[in-house]
Parts: structure tokens; C-alpha cells; sequence
């Protein structure tokens, strides 16, 4: 049966268990859009290709399956790219549909015309054009493959507009099938003994590829073995934070007995993690190339094993399958101290101090930690806000935390509107600042289009903390940080969403309960005094080198 190469493509996308897309639409691939437009993939249309190509992370990182974002040429993909370069350094499986000149016009500057390989080339896993309709099943199979084996990440098809509408009678690939290395039986071996013969050892889990299953597993080898686990920046949801194995993020705003621990540490397995800037406090806690720890490093790439550690045992594997293999480390029992140290001080990190303000994010944090059930959706962005959410929350399931660990603004409010869309049974909470917000807060349109009854905390201090909190401790004075922002409320309702201003503490309960009770979009204005620019420091303390 002869199809348009744009029909194949949707056809391609069926057999490969595509059921959820996101866009904005462009007329660089009209004729993928109608194709759709006959299949039962749910398509949704966002207000900017940065949220769609967040959306479709989002989803990448809840299912595990690789989230799908179409694009129009270069402005639609320029735009999109930093929800690429997130999928990049998260390690989320993500496939970037976009539109490309006609073939016949490569090369020449056309209108919108883009080289998307040498674009994208440094934050995706592979690009490629679709150039024959004959080829689009083996094309899109590899795609798929590409993103989801090894380390995932993003994958970039463009698709010029002439070959969208070009034949072929081609059959349909079969379903893509990851592939995940499984460690040998005797690295895993050597691995638990070198964890048995230690006395202070640490497990750190994070990068991608990570399940429940994996979750579970490596709480029940920690617990059976005493030896503590780390969540590496923004993966605090990889393990039940309510084990007494878990010991705590490291991640910005470090609890600095957790730091001390690291560096204490004999034995470290580092389980998927790529022992980054963040978790390492900038490649000091483990110093690179041989850290004075013994490591043992367990990765699913073989590119990211001695990239910039030298592990004494590196292991080629996923980790699930890691995790999986584990059986309990001997000698737990002159190991007891350990652990019960680090689950002390995570404990006592989790307790706050007042800073100044009638309203306390920490306030705000203990209530969101004792009301959310378990299966809960955080979200954020970037920002000094994203602090309290990090040290006073606690994820208790694994698909919890919707975070960019590549730090970018304006995450929080679309991986929000993906997480409520895919699972509307979940109550989804979006922890936004007043900078942060504004940089995707006009997707209330599209949370408001599909019922995405989502609630959007806005922490509204007047100005971009983050850097202010840099220019403080540095220059002592802020330079651009101060923001003149809009009412909050009056913008929420005007997309017809529900909405309050909070001041104050104790009035903070009584509105996040009405804004779940409504049932539709809802923003809660969290109004915090300027000086609380950190749960350990005022502005104040900063400018005079506190």
C-alpha cells in the first residue's frame, strides 16, 4: 500500500506505542499534522515550543518511553531547544520532530532554514533528515532505539516539507527494543565486597534509565547491608526517602553533614549517576581523576566510565539491572552507626529556621510534605525557591519529582501540565518563582484548554534571587535582579484559572486546600520577604559576608 512519507511517519509512531504528542503547530509539516489529525495519538498544542519540548520531556521521564515534540522550523526549533538541551542532561528519551526546507533548497539560506546537525549536534544523542520516504520506518525505528538505549536522551528527525509529501510503499518497522547492558556476575560480586569490606560506605543513585524497580531494590540491599544512599541533584525521587537508608540530596544548598559524609566516605558505588558538578559541589567532594574514595562506578554508557573519574571498578550496566543483581553486603553490623548517623542528620536537616517574613517557605514546604499522598507530582524550575523544595520535601515513589537537572527557568508550569494530563488522579503541584513563572506562566492557557487541574505556587520575592543571592556574597550589591511584576492573581484569572494572594503563614493551608478542591488550573501568589534569600542566610547576612 503506497503512503505519504508524513503518513508512514504517524503509522511509524503507532507501532512504536506513541500515544501522546506535543506541538505547536507550523506549516513546515502540515502534512504530519493532518496524519496525526486520523490517528488516536492525543495531540496537544502549547502556547511555546520551549513548553512542548518540556511537556514531551516530562512524559519521557514518568513513562520512560520517549516523549514526542513537533516543531516548525528554525524559530519553532530554536525555541524548542533548551526543552533539548534539558532531555540532554537529564538523560530523558525524547524524539524532535521538525520541519525543514524542501530538499532542493538546502544550503541556500532558505526561509527558516536551519543546518539542525550542527545545532543540535552538541545536545542530542543523534540528527538526522528524512530524506527518502522509502526510509522512514528504518529511520524512525533507530530514532526510537537511539533515545532509549544506553544513556537516553534526545533524538532530532527533521523533515523537508517536499519528502513529507513524497510515496512509497514501504512496510512498518517493529517495535523498538532498548538496549540495556546488564553488569557481569562477577564485577557485581567484587562490587558487594568491596561494599562489605568497608566501614563508611555510600551508595549515590541518579542519571537516567532509573525505575521503581530499581528503587526498591536498592533500598532493600541498603537496608539489608546498612549503608546509606544519596540522590543525586534533582533525583530525589529514585528512592523512598522514607527508608532509614536514605541520607539525602546532594544537591544545591548541600546539608554539609551529608557533604562531610561523601567525603568520609571508603567505598562509594555511584549507581547511574555521571557524579556531576552539582552533586560533587563542583568536583570537590570526589576529586577527579582518582578520588581518594574507592569507587565503584555502575553506568549504562561506556562513554560517561572514566570520562572523568577513574573508578577503580567501573561497570558497563543499567541500573535496574544493577540493581536487580545486588544481594546484601556482609559486616552490617559494625555498619549500624553509619547509617543511623546519616539518617539523623537527614532528619535534622529537614527541620527549619524563621527568617524574616510573615510567610515561611519552610512553613510552606512542612505542610506540602505531611498533606501530598505519596503519589504526589513537585515540579519546578530553577531559582533560590527551588532550595526549599529540595531540602524540605520528601518523595516517597519513585515519578515524583519533575525537576531540570540542567538547570533551566520555566519548567515547573509545562512538565506540570504534562504530569496532570498523563495521570489526572494525581494531585500535580507546581513550585514556581516570580522569575521563573513568567517564563512559561502563559501556559495556564494550555492547562486551562485541557482541564489540567494543576496548582501553581508563584514564590513571589520581587526579584531573580539566584543571581541576586551571587551578587550579594560577591559585590555585595544586585545589578538587573529587581523585578516589576504583574498581579499574579488578576494574570491566573484571567486565563480562568482559580487564584489567591497569600501573605501569611497560618492562611496558607485554607487556600492550598481550595485550590485542589476547585478542580480546574489554580495559583496560589506566595507573597515572601526579600530578605529570605536562602533557608540558611538573609540577604543582609550575604552583603555583609555572612
Amino acid at each position: 500500500m503506497r503512503r505519504t512519507a508524513a503518513r508512514i511517519l504517524v503509522d511509524q509512531l503507532l507501532v512504536h506505542a506513541v500515544d501522546t504528542a506535543y506541538c505547536v503547530p507550523g506549516e513546515s509539516y502540515l502534512g504530519v499534522l493532518d496524519a496525526i489529525g486520523d490517528s488516536p495519538i492525543r495531540l496537544y498544542t502549547t502556547r511555546h515550543e520551549a513548553a512542548a519540548a518540556n511537556m514531551a520531556d516530562a512524559y519521557g521521564k514518568l513513562t520512560g518511553r520517549p516523549g514526542v515534540c513537533l516543531v516548525t522550523r528554525a524559530p519553532g526549533a530554536t525555541h524548542a531547544a533548551v526543552g533539548i538541551h534539558t532531555a540532554y542532561q537529564d538523560s530523558t528519551p525524547l524524539v524532535l520532530l521538525v520541519g525543514q526546507v524542501p530538499m532542493a533548497h538546502l544550503g541556500r539560506e532558505a526561509f527558516q532554514e536551519l543546518d539542525y546537525a550542527r545545532m543540535f549536534g552538541e545536545m542530542a544523542k543523534w540528527v538526522a533528515t528524512l530524506d527518502d520516504p522509502a526510509g522512514v520506518p528504518e529511520l524512525v525505528a533507530h530514532a526510537f532505539h537511539v533515545a532509549t538505549s544506553g544513556r537516553p536522551g534526545p533524538v532530532v528527525i527533521a523533515l523537508p516539507e517536499d519528502v513529507q509529501d513524497g510515496e512509497a510503499d514501504v512496510a512498518d518497522a517493529a517495535p523498538y527494543v532498548p538496549s540495556r547492558p546488564a553488569a557481569d556476575a562477577a564485577d557485581v560480586e567484587r562490587a558487594v565486597d568491596l561494599l562489605a569490606g568497608s566501614e563508611r560506605p555510600l551508595v549515590i543513585v541518579g542519571g537516567g534509565g532509573w525505575s521503581e524497580r530499581a528503587g526498591r531494590d536498592v533500598i532493600a540491599f541498603a537496608e539489608a547491608s546498612n549503608i546509606p544512599v544519596a540522590a543525586s541533584f534533582r533525583r530525589q525521587d529514585y528512592v523512598d526517602n522514607g527508608s532509614r537508608a536514605y541520607a539525602g540530596p546532594l544537591t544545591i544548598g548541600m546539608d554539609p553533614a551529608l557533604a562531610g559524609r561523601v567525603r568520609e566516605a571508603d567505598v562509594i558505588l555511584a549507581l547511574g549517576t555521571r557524579l556531576g558538578e552539582i552533586a560533587t559541589r563542583q568536583y570537590s567532594l570526589l576529586e577527579p581523576p582518582r578520588p581518594v574514595q574507592r569507587l565503584i562506578h555502575a553506568h549504562a554508557d561506556p562513554d560517561e566510565l572514566g570520562r572523568v573519574y577513574e573508578a577503580e571498578l567501573p561497570i558497563l550496566s543499567g541500573s535496574t539491572e544493577f540493581a536487580a543483581a545486588l544481594r546484601p553486603a556482609g559486616g552490617a553490623e559494625r555498619r549500624a552507626a553509619w547509617i543511623e548517623g546519616a539518617r539523623t542528620d537527614y532528619l535534622a536537616n529537614l527541620r527549619h529556621e524563621r527568617l524574616p517574613g510573615a510567610l515561611q517557605l519552610g512553613d510552606v514546604m512542612a505542610h506540602l510534605r505531611a498533606r501530598l499522598p505519596a503519589d504526589a507530582v513537585l515540579t519546578n524550575g530553577a531559582g533560590n525557591y527551588t532550595v526549599w523544595a529540595h531540602r524540605f520535601y520528601e518523595f516517597r515513589r519513585y515519578g515524583t519529582q519533575l525537576a531540570p537537572c540542567a538547570g533551566a527557568m520555566g519548567y515547573g508550569v509545562p512538565a506540570a501540565i504534562a504530569a496532570k494530563l498523563l495521570q489526572s488522579e494525581r494531585p500535580v503541584v507546581c513550585l514556581s518563582g516570580d522569575g521563573d513563572f513568567l517564563m512559561s506562566g502563559h501556559e495556564l492557557a494550555t492547562a486551562a484548554q485541557y482541564g489540567a487541574a494543576i496548582v501553581v505556587l508563584v514564590v513571589n520575592n520581587g526579584m531573580l534571587g539566584t543571581i541576586r543571592m551571587h551578587q550579594e556574597r560577591r559585590f555585595g550589591r544586585g545589578v538587573a535582579t529587581e523585578l516589576a511584576n504583574p498581579d499574579f492573581v488578576a494574570y491566573a484569572r484571567s486565563f480562568g484559572a482559580y487564584a489567591e494572594l497569600v501573605e501569611r503563614g497560618e492562611d496558607f493551608p485554607r487556600a492550598f486546600e481550595a485550590a485542589l478542591a476547585e478542580g480546574r488550573p489554580a495559583l496560589l501568589e506566595l507573597r515572601v520577604d526579600p530578605e529570605a534569600i536562602t533557608p540558611r542566610a538573609t540577604l543582609s547576612e550575604l552583603r555583609g559576608g555572612g
